[in-house]
This record gives structure tokens, C-alpha cells and sequence, in this order.
């Protein structure tokens, strides 16, 4: 299993964004989405990404 580090600023923003009183799962699901995104975000700006059509491709696949 991967563990990926994550700035403490950017789970005090996300903190920040909820209300004074939440679900334990519903901030863990926020630092999850967050993590994603900036994982995406790193994918693109090292040129790791799928045309639109091979994504449909491979979609098609999965299907079959």
C-alpha cells in the first residue's frame, strides 16, 4: 500500500472548509479528494495522461 504525504496546510484548509462539527468519514473523504486531485494534477504536468478516446477504448473493455 502506497502511503502519500500530505502538507499540513493543505489539511488545515480542508479543515477550515467544514463545519465547526462534522463526521470523522466525511473529512477523511475531503483529504482523499484532495490527495487525488493533486496526484491528477501531477500526472499532467509530468505527461502521464490518456486521450479521450483511449480512456473510451479502454472502457469498452472493461465491459465486455
Amino acid at each position: 500500500m502506497k502511503l502519500n504525504a500530505m502538507k499540513r496546510e493543505k489539511v488545515i484548509e480542508a479543515l477550515k472548509e467544514l463545519p465547526k462539527e462534522f463526521e470523522l468519514d466525511v473529512l477523511l473523504e475531503k483529504l482523499v479528494f484532495v490527495e487525488k486531485v493533486n496526484e491528477g494534477l501531477s500526472q499532467i504536468k509530468k505527461g502521464k495522461t490518456l486521450t479521450h478516446d483511449k480512456v473510451k477504448e479502454t472502457v469498452l473493455k472493461w465491459q465486455k
